[in-house]
């Protein structure tokens, strides 16, 4: 069943489209794939990116951004974040590297799952960490940040330690143990 992907504000994509339009962002870019890219370029994968932090209820997020992948032909060739200033939405950076490919993988993987689900990346800071975030409700604004338990996590590559790349997860099972890593140590005292 083909995912659903969420409509991204129109000025997130305007602010992407005149990004690639720019000579000089584009070269400025740290992205030596983008640079040489020959031939038209296009942003595609519109995908909202929340961020989790244990800190607030366990099933909170926030919205930080929209992604694209940026293609060029058939090759993917870098990606752009937006972020959401006080004039609205606006590009924030192109950038390259094994989560564009991976983010693609994940895909196609949940395009095999017999539901359908709503696309949205999750990320933990804490953990550098990036996932596919599928969630149950395909129709849900995707501004809205609530994980159900139900909802389904796949960890994208590279993946921090202990952790399996595209391995699917239910969020009411990943959670808690991300949760747990992210937990400080308890203060070291002397010995009385």
């Amino acid at each position: 069943m083909p995912l659903v992907f969420p409509p991204a504000p129109a000025p997130a994509l305007r602010s992407v489209v005149a990004a690639l339009g720019s000579p000089t962002a584009v070269r400025e870019a740290k992205t030596p794939a983008l640079r040489a890219a020959q031939g038209s370029v296009t942003a595609e994968l519109p995908l909202p990116v929340h961020v989790w932090d244990r800190l607030v209820p366990a099933s909170s997020t926030t919205l930080a951004g929209w992604r694209y992948v940026i293609r060029c032909g058939d090759q993917s060739v870098a990606a752009a974040d937006t972020v959401l200033t006080p004039d609205g939405w606006a590009f924030s950076h192109f950038f390259e590297g094994p989560y564009i490919e991976s983010t693609q993988r994940a895909v196609r993987q949940a395009e095999s799952l017999p539901v359908p689900y709503q696309a949205r990346l999750l990320s933990v800071p804490g953990l550098y960490m990036l996932t596919l975030w599928l969630h149950g409700d395909p129709t849900a604004d995707a501004a809205e940040g609530t994980l159900a338990p139900t909802d389904l996590l796949i960890p994208l590559a590279p993946a921090p330690p202990g952790v399996t790349a595209h391995r699917t997860h239910r969020a009411a099972e990943l959670l808690p143990a991300l949760g747990n890593r992210l937990t400080p140590a308890p203060p070291l005292t002397a010995p009385a």
